[in-house]
């Protein structure tokens, strides 16, 4: 093994992937909930080329979504965070899986890969692609959204219970490839929602950072 493929196995890659169409706080601080809870190296933020999920497709193109994925990364009190374009290169819908599997081709060991993900969306986890194979490629990090608290996922998920593990502070993480729960606050806020005010000029309030706000103005992104 190379040493930086040592580098590798011995790091902690937190995934968060998402359409971001646009980035916002909700993202944002579910990447920060997970770095917290699991002292993560770096958190990467991947935006989807093609979203499998959605039967509508993005709004904004590639290039606006990643543009504005880095902005959100470029913060200084976040220099864990890191814009990543994998997803972007492929062609064709962007599962979990494959992306995962690209990550372990490339020197990644599944159980120092944390893919982070809502207990919303995760909720869903019978419908992705590559289910339930896809538990034994990385860790799985469930954090709370508003509405979803990940006390609830044990009985949303029953078939998966039994691997799932609470996380707390100073909790070591185990070896296999898990489902770890994070409870922790995280604002109540969707693209959806961000995409409605910039199209009628409503004020975004906060709800996603100032650079990508005015990204998307000076761009035109999402007017009516």
């Amino acid at each position: 093994m190379t040493s930086s493929q040592t580098g590798r196995a011995q790091a902690r890659l937190g995934i968060l992937g998402g359409t971001f169409d646009p980035i916002h706080r909700g993202h944002l601080d579910v990447a920060r909930a997970a770095h917290d809870a699991l002292a993560l190296d770096q958190v990467w933020l991947i935006p989807s080329h093609v979203p499998p999920h959605r039967p509508v497709q993005p709004v904004a193109s590639p290039f606006h979504r990643f543009a504005m994925v880095a902005l959100a990364a470029d913060a200084p009190d976040t220099p864990w965070l890191v814009a990543c374009d994998m997803e972007l290169a492929q062609e064709g819908p962007s599962y979990t899986a494959k992306t995962l599997e690209r990550l372990a081709g490339s020197g990644y060991e599944p159980s120092r890969i944390f893919f982070l993900t809502g207990a919303d969306a995760f909720a869903e986890i019978a419908t992705w692609r590559d289910y339930p194979a896809l538990l034994d490629l990385a860790q799985f990090v469930v954090i709370s959204r508003p509405g979803f608290p990940v006390s609830a996922m044990r009985a949303r998920v029953p078939e998966l219970a039994v691997r799932m593990i609470d996380v707390f502070p100073e909790k070591p993480v185990p070896a296999q490839p898990s489902i770890l729960l994070v409870d922790a606050p995280t604002a109540d806020v969707s693209s959806t929602e961000v995409r409605r005010r910039l199209a009628s000029g409503t004020p975004l309030e906060g709800r996603v950072p100032v650079a990508v706000e005015r990204h998307a103005i000076r761009h035109g992104l999402y007017r009516a």
